[in-house]
């Protein structure tokens, strides 16, 4: 493990889904006690889309913005919202001059598949709607989350080519969770490491599924045709159970002619880039938003 990493392994609270409230609440509490990002240069404004029902939104403006970011918060899709996801919204937009968007998606086990996926494709079709109002080119859109929000985005993609929807530019999946079976290497071996433990998994396709049957839309991985999405940024950490799914996902667009960079970090672990102090972790962000800009400055938006 990186070492900068390692030194604060001790001081993480474990993780544990089995009372979603606490869980939530603890989500919240480290968020807080999180060092603050710069907002100097944005301009943030908290929006409802309609759909039905209502998706609470932040939208964080840089100027000059070089296209628009559908952001969708990690958590398992039982913990944060716009304020614990707002160091991540607010230092991918500085970073990368996107317009990011984060959606306060419903949260399971209250609201199951496909809740939090509806509220994530109302918001694409909101943005693509109001883009010229958000500062954003409407053919420059990208969707993009961390762990489950990275599923969501993934799902978004496929959900968006089979229905025609707005045309997307850009998927940015970082360290996504996207098969329920658990059966890759990483998934079997990686049962209890930092803050990704087996029986998180466990618990968050649980909450989020219920006795529902995983479809393509709720665990990617199991999506027999990846050919024509969008071009993708897909980054895994290497002691993640999440990280060989991500690998074989990133492979398998690449086989389905979809464009992809994937990077796969050494020495980290799931979620480790909120140790903004290791140098791994400000270089995870730089990239990812670097991909981004990338992504909306340059080629085609696939419909």
């Amino acid at each position: 493990m990186d070492p900068e990493l390692e030194a604060f392994v001790h001081l993480l609270p474990r993780a544990d889904l089995s009372d979603p409230a606490a869980a939530r609440a603890g989500y919240a509490r480290g968020a807080a006690a999180a060092p603050a990002p710069s907002t100097a240069g944005l301009t943030i404004e908290s929006r409802t889309v309609p759909a039905a029902p209502e998706v609470p939104v932040r939208v964080h403006r840089p100027a000059d913005a070089c296209g628009a970011l559908v952001w969708l918060h990690g958590g398992g899709w039982v913990m944060g919202d716009l304020e614990t996801d707002h160091h991540w919204a607010a230092r991918i937009a500085t970073a990368s001059g996107a317009v990011v968007i984060s959606v306060g998606y419903r949260l399971a086990p209250e609201h199951r598949f496909p809740a939090a996926l509806d509220d994530a494709c109302a918001v694409l079709a909101w943005a693509a709607e109001h883009a010229a109002e958000l500062g954003a080119d409407p053919a420059r859109i990208a969707v993009g989350g961390h762990s489950a929000g990275a599923n969501l985005a993934a799902a978004v993609a496929l959900r968006t080519r089979d229905e025609q929807g707005p045309p997307i530019r850009f998927q940015l999946l970082n360290e996504p969770i996207l098969d329920d079976r658990s059966q890759t290497w990483s998934a079997r071996h990686f049962t209890d490491t930092p803050w990704n433990t087996t029986a998180v998994r466990a618990a968050a396709w649980g909450h989020y599924l219920g006795s529902a049957q995983a479809t393509p839309y709720a665990a990617p991985a199991r999506a027999d045709d990846l050919s024509g999405l969008p071009p993708a940024y897909v980054s895994t950490a290497e002691f993640d159970p999440n990280r060989d799914e991500g690998i074989a996902y990133a492979l398998r667009l690449l086989a389905a002619g979809v464009s992809v960079e994937l990077h796969q970090w050494p020495g980290t672990f799931h979620g480790s880039q909120a140790i903004l102090s290791a140098d791994v972790s400000q270089r995870q962000i730089a990239e990812l938003s670097a991909a981004l800009r990338r992504a909306l400055t340059g080629g085609e938006a696939v419909r």
